[in-house]
């Protein structure tokens, strides 16, 4: 990168598994150097090989299983790789930092804040006292933007927002003021406000505090904003290693060229603007109770959907977009008579506000929805194939078993999957696979509208580009009509032909699409488009 003696180093590193179906090369003579005060983003698609090089740094990998066949790593003058256990627990947590991935997880459940932040500090400053250690986090929590926090310090992770739990991990990470901060997705699980104050909160610390931050995303937006240098790794290999300038301005390694490209940049299909109504919901509302009496008497409760109005017309799609807890899935689940709620909707024609029994049941071949997660929502017990023709067990139970497996055959290659891998298992597939089945099996049961729940977020930015132009083919071809749930304006831009903007169980906006990105009316709006399309927060 320069002249400047770096302050990390690492030279050939590999990473190798030995495991029981044999030997795995997770990462291959990778090489890189930071110095102080730099930003260095590890950037690749899920399993590339990041998070195991980010984790090597540290010799926080599972050995003996793990090793390192070749390389070395060399942080001040000193070797990591097979250093003693003495040497790691003096920079782990106090000359190198990391945020994990999920804060939720990364938090122990049964500790509170100010426990858990006072313990890294009391690991590696012996000599504080407890009044120094309280001190110190009360400081660190007004690092991090937690000013609120302050009367809250004995609260457990599960009463924060994510946001706030992604503060605390930062606050843990710099607990001992590190010279360098490894920053896993530390944005991926959140809202697009909440990203880019994280963002900016990690900018403003890493000059504040002249250290140096190895940042690991698949997010390219974000890694153009972050970072001072780039290594783009494919297969455990750092395929191109430049400055972000010019990595961005001419990229080298057609996988780089690939991944620039990858972001949903496809325009909503032309709709008719005069098309039938197909959805057409009024003043729909969902409470939820927050407190019982002994009885079972509601004597609390809070409106997930306050109010709510809209109309969806046939072959078009709308986009409903707001923060995590604004209400977008409760809506979606009232309009797919999974949740109880009042006011009225009517679907092609018919008013199924209060439709039950076999009528639902039936209903239900007509209205399908995919999940956010493509893991958690299919069966690890069935088969693909299974998967896709269960519906038809219950809607169309007339067909034979050979009608059947054609329906799904066909269904795979409605979604770009080989027929011949409806025998196998959802572990056996990849994330985009995974949500190629689910789609598939909204399909084989012909719907007129499908809702889409997140449909993207849990996928690479090369694989949401993927998943959002088979949707738009499949509208096409299909005719089918879509409610599209998302935070991620980037990938609602690509396909909606109008919008919701919610927010607390309301809507703040709606209106069409291209006029709300161009022209949006209100605060929140412009505060969700800042954020979304160009990582920045409003003041």
């Amino acid at each position: 990168m320069s002249n400047i003696a770096p302050l990390l180093s690492v030279s050939n590193l590999s990473v190798r598994f030995n495991t029981p179906d044999g030997v795995f090369d997770a990462v291959k003579n990778i090489s890189f150097s930071l110095e102080k005060g730099k930003t260095l983003a590890l950037v690749g698609e899920s399993g590339s090989g990041k998070s195991v090089t980010a984790l090597s740094l540290i010799q926080l990998l599972p050995y003996p299983m793990a090793s390192h066949p070749t390389g070395s790593i060399i942080f001040n003058g000193v070797e990591l790789v097979g250093a003693s256990a003495k040497t790691l627990n003096s920079i782990r947590g106090e000359k190198i930092g990391m945020i994990f991935q999920e804060p939720l997880s990364s938090l122990n459940p049964l500790h509170t804040i100010s426990k858990q932040i006072g313990e890294v500090i009391e690991l590696h400053q012996p000599n504080f006292t407890k009044a120094e250690i309280n001190a110190r986090i009360l400081e660190l929590v007004d690092l991090v933007g937690l000013n609120n926090l302050k009367s809250r310090l004995n609260a457990y992770p599960h009463e924060l927002s994510g946001g706030q739990r992604q503060r605390v991990m930062i606050a843990m990470a710099l607990a001992n003021t590190p010279d360098i901060l490894i920053a896993d997705e530390p944005t991926t699980a959140l809202d697009v406000t909440v990203q880019a104050q994280i963002l900016e909160l990690l900018q403003t610390l890493r000059d504040k505090l002249g250290m140096a931050l190895i940042l690991i995303s698949h997010d390219l937006k974000v890694v153009e904003k972050m970072c001072d240098h780039v290594c783009v790794m494919k297969k455990g290999e750092i395929v191109e290693s430049q400055s972000k300038t010019d990595l961005f301005a001419n990229p080298q390694h057609v996988y780089t060229k690939q991944l620039l490209a990858s972001a949903p940049r496809a325009t909503p299909l032309p709709c008719n603007q005069n098309a039938k109504i197909l959805l057409d919901a009024k003043n729909i509302c969902v409470t939820f109770p927050t407190k019982k009496s002994l009885l079972g008497k509601t004597l609390e409760s809070v409106k997930a959907v306050d109010n709510i109005s809209f109309q969806l017309r046939e072959k078009q799609t709308l986009g409903v977009v707001g923060e995590s807890g604004s209400g977008k899935t409760t809506l979606a689940l009232a309009i797919l008579k999974l949740v109880k709620s009042s006011g009225t909707i009517s679907f092609d024609g018919k008013d199924i506000t209060n439709i039950n029994g076999d009528d639902l049941r039936a209903l239900r071949s007509e209205l399908q929805v995919v999940f956010q997660d493509p893991f958690g929502s299919l069966s690890p017990r069935m088969s693909i194939g299974q998967i896709i023709g269960e519906g038809l067990l219950v809607h169309k139970k007339h067909l034979g078993k050979s009608e059947m497996d054609d329906l799904v055959v066909q269904a795979l290659e409605n979604v770009g999957l080989d027929p011949l891998t409806r025998h196998r298992y959802p572990h056996e597939f990849s994330g985009g696979q995974r949500q190629r089945v689910s789609i598939a099996r909204a399909l084989i049961l012909e719907p007129k509208l499908i809702v889409l729940d997140e449909p993207t977020s849990a996928l690479d930015v090369s694989v949401q580009a993927q998943v959002v132009e088979l949707l738009q083919n499949l509208q096409d071809r299909l005719n089918l009509t879509y409610m599209f749930i998302s935070h991620d304006l980037r990938v609602v831009r690509a396909m909606a032909h109008e919008i919701l903007v919610m927010r607390n169980g309301q809507i703040v906006e709606q209106g069409i699409a291209e006029s709300v990105f161009e022209n949006p009316q209100m605060s929140y709006t412009k505060s969700l488009l800042d954020a979304a399309l160009h990582l920045r927060t409003r003041a």
